[in-house]
């Protein structure tokens, strides 16, 4: 028996529905139907606290999501149990597009035109081709890597970090502290698609923002905690960044009342960046589903060492 649940009934019906027709063979229940203790997976975005603890027979977690981080520091979550991620489920071209949106947006002066709108002038800047500006993208896992090598195909400068050494057809790739300090020095436009892991919180602090180029634009669509908001908004300020595209926040809903939210040089989104899309979530669980059941390793098992 397998468990699907979010906390949007609609959702789950939605999900049902599908998860029935791709794979007839297993029964698919919600939360409603379901015997907790003849539970062998589940699939979730959203589980109540302490449900976890009511299904000793559950062999496998299957995220709703590629970012696993409020999942893995839930008290009952067993330390024993299997959890795997999606690797896209639609997201990298979703990711894709809104990156792109903010780098375009960069390349064409389009914030600061905005600006000169609020203010009645009509001055024309100098246009700038995707050769001239220089992009780095933090995070090159199976989401920014197909980030990085769209926008090589662009024609912008493009340059990827991870923790660890790459190698991205098309992307020049860094890594380690070394790396991360090259790619700040050189970004126009720094896009940020890391998860949430203990080795990432806070790793855009003050001193790495300063690191950055004057006049450089940031674009996170990672996490909220990776980003120190007082220290984005000093350097908004002073003038030493150009602008700010945002997606996640340390807290989320953003409060009303945040300055973030009436900063000229700062546009907001509402963590939208890139929504799993239910028909190609449930293909690639379908599949892991598959794997499991022939005895073979599934795709997406999160490494509890790393957080991802």
């Amino acid at each position: 028996m397998i468990l699907v649940h979010t906390p949007n009934p609609k959702e789950v019906s939605a999900y049902l529905e599908l998860f029935r027709a791709a794979m007839p063979e297993r029964q698919f229940v919600d939360l409603e139907h379901a015997q907790l203790s003849d539970i062998r997976h589940l699939v979730t975005w959203g589980l109540p606290d302490g449900l976890l603890a009511d299904m000793p027979r559950l062999e496998a977690l299957f995220a709703l999501g590629a970012g696993v981080d409020k999942l893995m520091t839930r008290p009952d979550l067993p330390a024993d149990l299997p959890v795997y991620r999606l690797l896209d489920g639609g997201m990298a071209a979703q990711m894709t597009e809104y990156i792109r949106y903010g780098v375009l947006g960069y390349q064409r002066n389009m914030d600061l035109y905005r600006r000169q709108q609020a203010t009645g002038q009509w001055r024309k800047l100098a246009p700038r081709l995707p050769g001239d500006i220089r992009v780095g993208i933090l995070g090159l896992g199976e989401i920014g890597s197909a980030v990085a090598q769209s926008l090589a195909r662009d024609g912008y400068q493009l340059s990827g970090w991870s923790r660890s050494p790459k190698n991205i057809e098309t992307v020049r790739c860094l890594h380690g502290e070394a790396g991360l300090a090259q790619l700040l020095a050189e970004s126009q436009v720094l896009a940020c698609v890391l998860p949430s892991t203990p080795d990432t919180r806070g790793l855009l602090n003050r001193q790495r923002l300063e690191a950055l180029p004057q006049g450089a634009m940031l674009i996170n669509a990672g996490r909220g905690d990776l980003l120190d908001q007082d220290a984005l908004l000093a350097l908004l300020d002073n003038g030493h960044l150009r602008c700010a595209q945002l997606d996640v926040f340390a807290e989320e809903p953003l409060p009303a009342d945040h300055p973030l939210w009436r900063h000229p040089a700062v546009a907001i989104t509402p963590h939208v960046a890139a929504i799993t899309l239910r028909q190609p979530a449930v293909e690639q669980i379908v599949a892991g589903l598959r794997q499991l059941a022939a005895g073979l390793p599934a795709a997406g098992l999160v490494q509890r060492a790393q957080g991802y």
